[in-house]
């Protein structure tokens, strides 16, 4: 049985990975979603001092405090980012990192210039959570699900998409990697990545997988993303 950690995208919570925790621990596995400061329930914890390295150390006080060894560490969207670097930290805890719609993105790289513009020092603000209008981000959400996001959603920390990622190792990560493709089918992420794209340079040795839904995959595909953590902490890494 594997123990995961699972942090979550932008806006979001713990909350937001229920369907999947309660399938994994269903099926005899441990696991921890985190909510970051200042989103969620830690809102009030918002302000300008929360950024990355804040959230890293979510992360990682996560891992540590609980004592969790042989983690599956999975980041979705922007959680990548606090996850790549927690990984550079304490890489002798963890069995393998996940990122869901996301990567290890090279040091130096922002969450702000990747798609998030924000007025500087504006925490930013979700979406409007509308599938008609956001097709393919939002694929799959049914309305039980927009009216969780509608509800739940909160403004994500300025600081924390404005901080640059400070690497300290190579680009490729010391531990085992895989992404799990949701918008983009796994030609493209192949085609990304051969052609040196930020997002997917990191992923030289990675094990993909297909997930095809919207970027929200917690919530529009609890069990099938359940399932396919389970086997990825089963399967036998890529060679490097």
């Amino acid at each position: 049985m594997a123990t995961f950690v699972l942090v979550p995208g932008m806006w979001i919570g713990a909350w937001a990975w229920a369907g999947v925790t309660a399938r994994l621990r269903a099926a005899g596995h441990e696991a921890h979603p985190l909510t970051l400061a200042g989103i969620a329930e830690r809102r009030a914890a918002a302000g300008p001092d929360v950024d990355l390295d804040t959230h890293t150390d979510d992360v990682v006080r996560m891992i540590e405090d609980n004592d969790l060894r042989d983690v599956v560490l999975v980041g979705h969207s922007y959680g990548g980012m606090p996850v790549t670097a927690a990984a550079e930290r304490i890489p002798a805890r963890l069995s393998r990192v996940v990122f869901v719609d996301s990567g290890p993105l090279p040091d130096g790289a922002r969450q702000l210039d990747q798609g998030q513009p924000a007025p500087a020092g504006v925490d930013v603000p979700p979406p409007a959570w509308d599938p008609a209008a956001d097709p393919v981000n939002q694929k799959g959400l049914d309305a039980v699900a927009v009216r969780l996001l509608e509800e739940r959603s909160t403004p994500h920390p300025y600081g924390s998409v404005a901080q640059p990622l400070r690497r300290t190792g190579p680009q490729e990560l010391a531990v085992p990697v895989a992404l799990i493709a949701c918008v983009f089918d796994l030609d493209q992420v192949r085609t990304m990545r051969d052609e040196g794209h930020p997002w997917f340079t990191g992923l030289a040795h990675a094990d993909l997988y297909s997930l095809p839904t919207g970027h929200w995959p917690m919530l529009s595909e609890p069990a099938r993303l359940a399932d396919l953590l389970a086997e990825i902490a089963a399967a036998r890494p890529a060679a490097r």
